[in-house]
């Protein structure tokens, strides 16, 4: 697998990565996921040059993108995490609620994080985020370490794909049909 550094990447965003790929996976007709931008509220603009010189969000946002895989649709947030410890307040509580809404709605949340000290990607299912904000909810761990999640949801580089997220989307997928199937039985 190439590394970030070997590949000359330092300094850029896991959201650049995400962008790359979305704009790949558009070319390539797998994907159409959107970056939803945050709104603001200009407080002060400069008429000069037209630039806004101080803002301030105007509501909370949702999810960082949006949009449909092969039909399915699908959100999820990019989160990067500096330990092996993830902090639950890295994730907003409207956020959840938009996820296990989507989800309601059938279709697919995850979060894309990136673990910056290893350069591991991981995809994180909702269903895995919500069983950890539940148990921060009922008073335990306000994080989850990295060895509670499951690694076989690593994103790994492909050709021409720099964050190949769909790979463990099918995971995913997978998994929730095999689930389903055993309660129909």
């Amino acid at each position: 697998m190439p590394t970030w550094k070997s590949r000359g990447l330092r300094g850029s965003s896991l959201e650049e990565l995400i962008n790359y790929t979305n704009e790949k996976y558009r070319r390539q007709k797998l994907a159409l996921i959107q970056k939803i931008p945050t709104p603001i509220k200009p407080v002060k603009i400069d008429q000069e040059h037209r630039h806004i010189t101080l803002a301030y969000f105007d509501q909370k946002s949702t999810v960082d993108y949006i949009g449909a895989v092969q039909g399915i649709p699908v959100c999820f947030d990019a989160k990067e995490c500096h330990s092996d410890t993830f902090p639950l307040q890295n994730v907003h509580t409207h956020q959840v609620e938009f996820m296990k809404e989507f989800e309601g709605q059938g279709g697919i949340a995850f979060l894309i994080i990136y673990y910056t000290h290893r350069e591991l990607f991981l995809y994180l299912p909702f269903s895995r985020l919500y069983s950890f904000w539940r148990r921060k909810e009922e008073g335990g761990r306000k994080s989850f370490l990295l060895t509670e999640v499951d690694l076989g949801y690593e994103i790994h580089f492909r050709e021409g794909t720099l964050l190949h997220y769909l790979e463990p989307l099918q995971l995913d997928l997978m998994y929730r049909e095999n689930e389903h199937n055993e309660e129909n039985e």
